[in-house]
């Protein structure tokens, strides 16, 4: 089993998580060509941490599935934006920290 963790990435991660349930228990190399082709920022970078973990443990991608893809909340960045009559709202600014582990896959006995 091998890891790899991507920390402080600007993402939310309630629009990150729902990626990483997608690809959770695939094959890594068919998660990395599924994820390629979804329109979410999320995914580009799932698709890079897996490719990481993938690496980190000397595996090919076809070899291996991801054993489980965790994304945790980071710190929030906190900004202003000016508003009406000199007051100031408040913008958040989320911040994701992704952790996915690829493990061998079990071999299927015919």
């Amino acid at each position: 089993m091998s890891k790899a963790v991507l920390k402080f990435i600007r993402l939310s991660p309630t629009k990150a998580r729902l990626v990483a349930r997608e690809v959770q228990g695939m094959n890594a190399e068919f998660a990395m060509a599924s994820l390629e082709f979804m329109p979410n920022k999320a995914a580009k970078i799932i698709s890079k941490v897996i490719a990481s973990a993938v690496a980190n443990g000397g595996f090919e991608p076809n070899e291996v599935v991801v054993a489980s893809c965790r994304v945790d909340a980071g710190p929030v960045l906190k900004r202003f934006m000016p508003r009406a009559r000199g007051s100031a709202g408040g913008i958040r600014k989320p911040t994701s920290h992704i952790i996915v582990e690829v493990a061998k896959a079990a071999k299927k006995e015919d």
